[in-house]
């Protein structure tokens, strides 16, 4: 049957605007899904609707191209002079059987617009749902037909290309709908056209600058200089940053791009004008960004490499690498804020401890590099590096609590030690190592012979894989004892690598690589294996109380796997809860506080030992005494060496009494001579270890020394006595 003349007509019009050859570019996309969004349903679209069949020029949430126009709800909307609205087409007996309905994509609701284009229905805009709706408002009702008229608008710009009355409309809408100020003058840069942003940029009304001339706008001084046709010939054809004058008399910055046509022989010139002062305030923000270190307003990574560059490249430079010491702990113990204050204190002590020519910048983290322009003497650069270490032991009040943090520096020189960047700053780094391998608190000069320490250490981070595969890793133990009578109480584990090139390597050659690296968890699990079985086999030749000590995995701590895996372990390995002690630091737990605690509780209501190791070296042990699960304090060895210069050592008969009040059982480590030995007895401490008594040996001759031999032997009795 052939199409009615109307029909015809509505036919003939699509194929004019050529959008059923056209694509949906992004504009559309977003309109569809702006609708989507805005009513909540999963489907939108924009149809065009042809002879035979319904094209969806934009879509979202359908997957079709297009279908029959014969089964199409759109091809009865284009029939509607409202808004077609189908509350429930599942129970609508005219879409109830519709295949849309009972199959892909199952239309329940659909409310569709009619799109006109010289004035015949070409498609529609329509928002669909596969669910029913119990109404439409219509409030809902107006807001389709918005999105309707834009979507209208949006495809006749699309079809309208030809006819110099289309050309203008087209133009007219751009450019009241752009944020920028379009204006349109002659050859003799009389304003024609000016829209609604050149309106709110520069004061004038569009009737008000039809009596402008482009030049009227320039400050008095350009003005002057030159003609219009002079001026617009500096400007054509770039973007270019230039100055015009507002109603106000208020100079406003402006960037500027001009283009020229003619048409009937006259010129015209086309400019759109934006206004960059805003922008200009956001490159200042980016350029601050890209350079500057928000938390400490110093120059950042970027800016240290510029600057250490062009000083570099201006002569003699030295550079000091300083990394804080004892920075993590405080982020770890009192957070993250007092953190950052403490940065800050050390940014503002670091630029007062620098001479007027030199140039302070923070790199991340806890690091900081001091550039020394001019400086190729050691000695120069040591004064200053000094000057900071000094500096940085000064105690900080942070928040009404005082804390302590230090700082290691390195310098390296150019162009005496390094000539590139990456160089001088590897050379730095090399020293810093080397001032924390020292002790911290120091400052040191990079040498040659630091790269082949740092090879060295880099090669082993490489062997770890091996080592597991080839069972290098073994455990020492050493004894713990009853201070009052030497007998043998536990015994801690020690990890060592029996390295097949370097001998028996010490944990300090190789633990925190090994404990930051893949491997953390697995060798953690087998020291705590092999610790538990081998404690499940002297247990019979001991006291029934013998505990084995280990540390507690740091990972499966955080995690809260600790408790699962550790009982999974005692089973496997036929030690009792109770014969067990795992040792945690502060730093450990207070990194995943809540989690740790946890985890902790669990393990202790199963009866395994908790031992606080290296108790009062750190922030907050003193508020963990509550709230953590201990048994144990360890005094730590740096407490019992005091002992060697002083009297009384205050920490250790503060953390005896502690222990008391919290009804919590006390060891000290690093046990070396008899008058520590005597002196901790006499202070109340019931239990040690160290090298007074043992230090950590193999498996094999800890049981010939203190468990076969003599089982029921006291440690050392004869050095107690």
């Amino acid at each position: 049957m052939p199409p009615s003349t109307g029909e015809t007509r509505r036919l003939a019009a699509l194929v004019r605007t050529g959008l059923l050859a056209a694509a949906a570019d992004e504009t559309f996309l977003s309109l569809v899904s702006a609708a989507s969004g805005a009513f909540g349903m999963p489907i939108a679209t924009i149809s065009l609707v042809g002879r035979d069949d319904q094209t969806y020029f934009a879509k979202v949430g359908i997957g079709a191209e297009a279908t029959e126009r014969s089964i199409s709800f759109c091809s009865q909307t284009i029939a509607c002079d409202a808004p077609l609205v189908v509350l429930d087409a599942g129970r609508d007996p005219r879409w109830r059987d519709n295949p849309l309905v009972r199959g892909e994509p199952h239309i329940r609701f659909y409310a569709g617009v009619p799109l006109y284009i010289e004035g015949q229905a070409i498609g529609t805009f329509c928002v669909i749902d596969t669910v029913p709706h119990a109404g439409f408002t219509e409030l809902q009702r107006q807001m389709l037909q918005r999105y309707a008229t834009i979507a209208g608008e949006m495809l006749e710009l699309r079809s309208l290309k030809a006819g110099a009355d289309r050309e203008r409309a087209r133009f007219k809408r751009l450019s009241e709908a752009c944020p920028d100020g379009m204006t349109i003058a002659d050859g003799d840069g009389h304003v024609l056209h000016w829209n609604g942003a050149a309106e709110r940029l520069l004061g004038y009304t569009a009737e008000e600058a039809r009596h402008l001339r482009i030049t009227d706008l320039l400050p008095e001084g350009d003005r002057a200089a030159a003609g219009f046709r002079a001026w617009i010939d500096v400007v054509l054809g770039e973007v270019r940053e230039i100055d015009l004058v507002n109603r106000s008399g208020v100079v406003r910055h402006m960037e500027i791009s001009v283009s020229r046509w003619r048409e009937d022989e006259e010129t015209f010139h086309g400019m759109v004008l934006r206004d960059t002062s805003g922008r200009r305030e956001k490159e200042q923000a980016l350029h601050r960004l890209a350079h500057c270190d928000g938390l400490t307003g110093l120059p950042n990574r970027a800016a240290m490499r510029a600057q250490l560059g062009a000083a570099m490249r201006g002569g003699a430079v030295g550079v000091l690498l300083v990394d804080l010491d004892g920075f993590k702990d405080v982020n770890d113990t009192i957070g993250h804020a007092a953190g950052d204050e403490v940065l800050r204190e050390a940014a503002a002590r670091l630029v007062e401890s620098i001479r007027a020519t030199d140039i302070v910048t923070r790199i991340g983290g806890d690091e900081f590099v001091v550039i020394l322009p001019g400086c190729g003497d050691a000695s120069k650069a040591g004064d200053v590096a000094d000057r900071i270490v000094a500096a940085m032991e000064e105690p900080l009040l942070i928040n009404d609590r005082t804390v302590r943090i230090g700082a290691s520096v390195g310098i390296a020189l150019a162009p005496a030690q390094a000539e590139t960047i990456d160089d001088l700053l590897l050379c730095a780094d090399l020293a810093v190592y080397k001032a924390k391998a020292e002790g911290r608190h120091r400052q040191r000069l990079y040498t040659p012979s630091l790269r082949a320490v740092v090879s060295e250490r880099q090669r082993f981070v490489h062997e770890f894989h091996r080592a597991i595969e080839r069972d290098e890793f073994v455990l020492h133990y050493q004894p713990q004892v009853r201070l009052k009578d030497g007998a043998l109480v536990g015994a801690e584990a020690l990890i060592r690598w029996q390295h097949p090139e370097h001998g028996l390597l010490q944990p300090g050659a190789f633990l925190p690589a090994l404990l930051s690296s893949r491997h953390a968890v697995t060798v953690n699990d087998w020291v705590l294996r092999t610790a538990c079985t081998q404690a499940a086999a002297w247990l019979p030749f001991t006291d029934r109380q013998f505990r084995m000590g280990v540390n507690a995995c740091a990972v499966r701590l955080h995690s809260g796997e600790i408790s699962a895996f550790t009982m999974d372990t005692l089973a496997a390995t036929g030690l009792p809860a109770e014969n067990l002690e795992l040792e945690i630091t502060e730093t450990v737990v207070l990194a995943h506080e809540g989690a740790c605690t946890a985890a902790l509780r669990e393990l202790r209501a199963q009866g395994i030992g908790i031992a606080f190791d290296d108790f009062g070296t750190g922030y907050a042990s003193l508020s963990m005494l509550e709230d953590f699960p201990l048994n144990r304090l360890k005094i730590d060895r740096s407490f019992v060496r005091k002992m060697n210069d002083a009297p009384d050592v205050p920490v250790i008969r503060a953390i005896l009494q502690l222990a008391k009040s919290f009804g919590l059982d006390v060891i000290a480590e690093g046990i070396e001579t008899e008058d520590q030995l005597r002196r901790l007895r006499k202070k109340g401490c019931a239990e040690g270890q160290g090298y007074l008594f043992s230090r950590p040996i193999p498996a094999d001759e800890f049981q010939s020394t203190f468990i076969h031999a003599a089982p029921t032997a006291a440690i050392g009795l004869r050095r107690v006595a």
